[in-house]
């Protein structure tokens, strides 16, 4: 499965529904559903772990109007990752990596993301 690392708090803002935009220095062509881990650093927990799915819908330029759902200010240099569909669920232990990257889903894991909180 496709998985991206997000500091935290903006992680479990995410997984919550709060936060719908993700901002980026790139942008991606994938389009899809992909797994929010929360990264190790800093060590707010929970980190490390798998939080969420979400179906990433779009990469685009930032737009000022993005501010409140990314919850951080207009930057023109920056790419929105667009998120709909969010559910939190059962948390796994996930190794973080830059980028997009792929998540080999052990047993516990597919368990974990049938089964929501």
């Amino acid at each position: 499965m496709k998985a991206v690392s997000i500091k935290q708090p903006w992680a479990s803002r995410i997984a919550s529904g709060e936060k719908t935009i993700e901002t980026r220095t790139w942008k991606t062509d994938y389009r899809g559903e992909i797994l929010i881990v929360s990264s190790k650093s800093p060590e707010i927990r929970p980190a490390g772990y798998a939080l969420a799915i979400a179906r990433l819908v779009d990469a685009r330029p930032m737009r000022k109007e993005d501010e409140k759902q990314a919850c951080c200010p207009y930057q023109r240099e920056l790419f929105s990752l667009v998120l709909e569909d969010i559910r939190e669920i059962r948390m796994f232990p996930v190794k973080g990596q830059l980028g997009i990257f792929e998540v080999e889903l052990m047993e516990f894991a597919k368990r974990s993301l049938r089964n929501d909180i």
